[in-house]
């Protein structure tokens, strides 16, 4: 669950605490700066470890809240017996995690960041401890141009670094060098955490097989939206949580403002449908492009049409995938490798060529898929 996720859960609850692992040293489950949320009564979004610690930082909820005042916990895996856990664990590092109750200033800050996340806006979170690291100031910056990161993707930079991007700070002050006088895990004075809002996955068909592809997009942490001409299918019971578009192709394109972060599946199983968007994506700048269907079929779409860019057909991994719900997990595990990738997957092109496409078949054979790249 990531943080625009953890934002809209903390302003609709009334008390709850913030976790963030903020050192990590050795082998972890999740990666340093990975936050969740504790609610008062126990409940639990996200995580930081496959739940280990849980239960532990479950148990120091009520305190943080009684008292108003973050609480720092470490939880040190490293020694093989690791006899003070009463059970060998085995994960074999060191995590400390910072425990914030979600009221004031960080109440105010998560507000904040929300607000960005739903515009399309990355922000970063500057953390400054002093008296102890009992006492902690904000600093919330919009970033207006982001080089390093990728939509969806949660940067955590220590004292010295800083986002590469430019920034528009949100706070009404800068918090200046802080006296810090016991620091047992040698944490560094400043932390920032860089957040991107979630890259949009933009689904050009709702039939039945489009149901659990959006379903576990959206657990994957992308922002869905599903478009067709069909309003009877494109409904919000048929797709919670989802935006929906409804209209033909020339209707919504303009609508959609696709940009190069941007994944897009068609998925209608309507040719002449899909031969309008292929010529309407014809010197557009998007990330992804997946077609759900043949080879074969994906050349007929092609056929006298422009040659585009970071196109993936089949879409999907080739993992032998059969039926609806495993066709969904190929799809989302290729979303997932490009997105961690930062840019659409790349190999080398092969010399077949039809209509001015080329193909590139990253599955050459023993697979329920063949994957190939439509490149100019």
């Amino acid at each position: 669950m990531e943080m625009h996720d953890l934002c809209a859960i903390a302003l609709r609850e009334t008390r709850s605490v913030l976790a963030t692992a903020i050192k990590v040293e050795g082998h972890a489950y999740r990666k340093q700066g990975v936050s969740m949320l504790i609610t008062e009564d126990g409940r639990m979004y996200g995580s930081i470890s496959p739940g280990c610690l849980e239960s532990d930082l479950q148990a120091r909820v009520s305190r943080v809240l009684e008292t108003q005042q973050l609480e720092l916990a470490s939880y040190d895996m490293r020694p093989e017996d690791d006899l003070s856990w009463g059970e060998t664990i085995g994960c074999g590092g060191l995590v400390v995690v910072l425990l914030e109750p979600i009221c004031g200033e960080l109440y105010d800050i998560m507000k904040q960041m929300q607000r960005c996340s739903d515009a399309a806006i990355a922000v970063s979170l500057l953390r400054s401890f002093n008296d102890d690291y009992t006492n902690i100031t904000y600093r919330c910056s919009k970033i207006e141009s982001v080089k390093s990161a990728e939509p969806g993707q949660e940067q955590y930079l220590t004292a010295n670094e800083q986002p590469d991007c430019f920034e528009n700070d949100l706070s009404l002050s800068c918090p200046p060098d802080l006296e810090v006088r016991n620091n047992p895990w040698n944490l560094p004075q400043h932390f920032t955490s860089l957040y991107t809002p979630k890259p949009r996955l933009i689904i050009i068909g709702a039939g039945n097989d489009v149901v659990p592809v959006a379903a576990l997009s959206q657990s994957a942490g992308f922002r869905v939206v599903i478009t067709d001409w069909r309003a009877a299918l494109c409904t919000p019971e048929r797709f919670p949580d989802a935006e929906l578009v409804h209209g033909f192709p020339q209707e919504v394109f303009p609508q959609l403002n696709i940009n190069e972060h941007d994944y897009l599946i068609l998925m209608s199983h309507q040719f002449p449908r899909e031969r309008e968007w292929i010529a309407l994506l014809d010197n557009t700048n998007y990330g992804y492009l997946g077609i759900m269907g043949s080879r074969t079929r994906t050349a007929r779409l092609f056929d006298g049409m422009p040659p585009l860019h970071h196109v993936h057909s089949p879409v999907g991994l080739s993992i032998g995938a059969d039926g609806p719900e495993e066709i969904a997990i190929s799809i989302v595990a290729e979303l997932i490798t490009v997105r961690r990738k930062g840019t659409a997957v790349k190999s080398a092109l092969v010399t077949e060529k039809r209509s001015g496409a080329y193909a590139n078949d990253r599955y050459r054979s023993g697979g329920w898929q063949e994957q190939q790249t439509w490149a100019r």
